[in-house]
């Protein structure tokens, strides 16, 4: 299994998490191509290496056009939330990039827009803002989707203390929005007297860790340092572990705590069941299912249910106010034990497919194929599904 480990005792950022995937050995010139693919020219991009308290990293800065030098054209003029995800959609991006882009941008946004009491499309990152957070968050995308690790885990954050001036004013460390992001995440403070960990680096690890603790349970493999922008007697630095844990070392299973939130609908049509449960999943729930159920006087209905993080309940249970009739929730912690898993790709004669892998006791014990990689080539090459899942099974047999 290929892990990666986020050691936030300074904190993060956007600009220190691309330095320290960077540092880790993503390919420079793999992300400026990729980063190409958004519409936006009005930046420069600027990469070295430099030193944080004795610590040699790499620096990433975003340089972005002052308004007044920039022509119309290289101009990013709109900044709201519906603009910056309309411009990832229907960029070049990959899917899977553009999926964690836009997981990363929609946490941002919801905290900004709660914070500040505006609708998430309504949400306005400035122009200068944009820009820095389009690029930060993208970037992270593409850095994490070159890695392809099976699992981000990361410390407890450090937010650092003091005040802050922005757009919105002078506001104390940590920002209003960063604690919104990481509320159900362990964070500690005071350990600098500045903004340790940024909104955007705050939305960066809450959308992509799925496991915070201090414990350390692989073999590095590799450590990248991403910089920051201050001088402290505390390096203002991001460290990153890209490591690995053996199959043979697997735990049976993985037990983690979670939590279900349900609640019972008997007057919405159902056609909305199926938003309803994609916004769901989108944001980051576990498993989302209906139940049919008699509530009284004979009403048929339905028992919405959603297995999530901790750290998740929030966003589930606003979704469910939002796009459902229901007038109440109820919610209870659970305790979930999982195989412990590991993504593997199989060569078909159709292409290249996923196998999500269980193991016990250091084996393999059962595998399942990623339907939308199936269902890609399927269309792909004029075939029916289950045609690929054949191929599948014959390039299975033929590698045993």
């Amino acid at each position: 299994m290929k892990v990666l480990y986020y050691d936030c005792f300074a904190g993060i950022s956007g600009d220190m998490n691309l330095g320290a995937l960077l540092g880790l050995g993503v390919d420079q010139k793999y992300l400026l191509k990729e980063l190409r693919k958004l519409p936006i020219n009005s930046y420069k991009i600027k990469i070295y290496q430099d030193q944080r308290g004795g610590i040699t990293g790499t620096k990433f800065d975003v340089i972005v056009t002052p308004p007044k030098k920039a022509s119309s054209q290289q101009r990013f003029k709109k900044g709201t939330y519906r603009d910056i995800t309309r411009l990832i959609r229907q960029s070049a991006l990959t899917s899977n990039v553009k999926k964690i882009s836009l997981d990363i941008f929609t946490l941002l946004a919801k905290a900004e827009g709660k914070i500040h009491g505006h609708k998430i499309e309504d949400v306005h990152f400035h122009e200068l803002g944009a820009i820095d957070s389009i690029v930060d968050i993208v970037g992270a995308a593409i850095c994490l989707d070159d890695l392809k690790v099976d699992k981000i885990i990361s410390s407890p954050v450090q937010l650092g203390s003091g005040i802050i001036h922005c757009s919105h004013g002078t506001l104390p460390v940590p920002a209003p929005a960063t604690v919104e992001i990481l509320k159900g995440i362990p964070v500690k403070t005071g350990l600098v007297p500045f903004e340790a960990t940024t909104p955007t680096g705050a939305a960066i690890i809450a959308t992509t860790a799925s496991v915070f603790t201090e414990k350390i349970n692989f073999t590095p493999r590799n450590i990248g340092y991403g910089l920051g922008s201050k001088d402290s007697a505390i390096p203002n630095v991001l460290r990153v572990f890209l490591g690995e844990i053996p199959a043979a070392a697997l735990p049976d299973t993985e037990i983690g705590d979670a939590v279900m939130i349900e609640c019972n609908i008997d007057d919405m049509n159902p056609e909305l069941y199926d938003n309803l449960m994609e916004l769901l999943f989108s944001a980051g729930a576990h498993d989302v299912f209906f139940t049919p159920v008699i509530m009284k006087k004979s009403r048929p209905a339905a028992t919405v249910s959603v297995l999530c993080d901790l750290s998740k309940q929030p966003f589930m249970e606003e979704i469910l106010w939002f796009n459902s009739s229901t007038f109440g929730l109820r919610s209870y912690k659970v305790t979930k034990s999982m195989l412990a898993r590991k993504t593997v790709k199989v060569k078909t004669k159709y292409g290249e497919i996923k196998l999500k892998c269980g193991y016990l006791n250091g084996r393999i014990i059962k595998s399942k194929p990623e339907y939308e990689d199936c269902k890609r080539l399927a269309k792909e090459k004029g075939v029916s599904i289950k045609d690929i899942y054949e191929s599948i099974r014959l390039a299975k047999r033929t590698k045993t």
